[in-house]
């Protein structure tokens, strides 16, 4: 085995850990509330292990204005705005709940759970590093037509309530595309778990690449982020999921007796 495949053996295996730290009094709570007490327990944890570095590091680079390299090219000025992909942008942050709501309530999947969400930290923390270290101002805001950025119709609340939020920095690689990919992964994983005969499913399925799909596009044509994050930001996502994926498979593969005496050991 080379040395690569030994550290990411080794990093799956950190990953399909839970932090004994974060994880153990919500892990002895999994099943208050039918287990929805520990879904909340992992929104939570996404929001101070994620959303939190990610809008914190935003702030700090906007505040100090400084780019140390722009990526921007001419195919980047000549890609057109189009104002309804504002909406499939937004709709990143319907996968956050709607992944937690797909994950099936037992004890491997909750342990899937805090592994991907352990991977998403990571590579949030990561890319953070990036943010701080070759800050990047995404200045094609001024390509949006104003009756958008001024107008008070859907299309229009979105931008504003968009640019409000984030600033035109944190360019790459892009969150947005590394979160979403890895998320739809995740919901393909788990409904095929849980409904792998059911129509519905592989329709609700499809609908989610879809959305991953527009929102891929949606980056560029809202002049939120150029062409290099939606590559960079591909590269974390498929390299983010293949890491988790082993850790994934190591807890899905562990005998049911076995589960119980690992997620007890893992939480003491």
């Amino acid at each position: 085995m080379s040395a690569l495949h030994q550290r990411l053996d080794a990093l799956g295996d950190r990953l399909s850990t839970p932090w004994p730290f974060i994880w153990k009094g919500a892990w002895n709570r999994r099943h208050l509330l039918g287990g929805n007490l520990f879904l909340i327990q992992i929104l939570v944890f996404g929001l101070f292990g994620i959303a939190f570095p990610y809008f914190a590091s935003n702030q700090f680079v906007a505040a100090n204005g400084v780019t140390v390299w722009d990526p921007e090219t001419v195919i980047d000025r000549n890609i057109p705005v189009i104002p309804w992909m504002v909406v499939p942008y937004m709709a990143l942050y319907l996968y956050y709940p709607v992944t937690l709501l797909c994950t099936p309530k037992d004890d491997c999947s909750r342990l899937e759970l805090i592994a991907g969400i352990q991977m998403l930290c990571v590579a949030t923390l990561a890319c953070t590093v990036i943010f701080l270290l070759f800050p990047a101002e995404i200045d094609m805001r001024d390509q949006i037509p104003i009756e958008i950025l001024q107008g008070d119709g859907l299309y229009s609340s979105l931008f504003s309530h968009m640019h409000a939020m984030d600033e035109p920095w944190n360019a790459w690689p892009s969150l947005h595309i590394a979160h979403s990919y890895f998320l739809t992964r995740s919901i393909s994983r788990w409904m095929k778990i849980r409904s792998p005969e059911s129509n519905l499913a592989k329709i609700f399925v499809s609908l989610v690449w879809i959305e991953f799909f527009l929102l891929s596009i949606s980056i560029t044509t809202t002049k939120q982020h150029y062409l290099w994050d939606l590559f960079t930001g591909l590269a974390v996502g498929f390299f983010g999921w293949w890491v988790a994926v082993r850790a994934l498979d190591r807890i899905r593969d562990l005998p049911e007796e076995k589960l119980v005496i690992y997620s007890v050991k893992q939480s003491s």
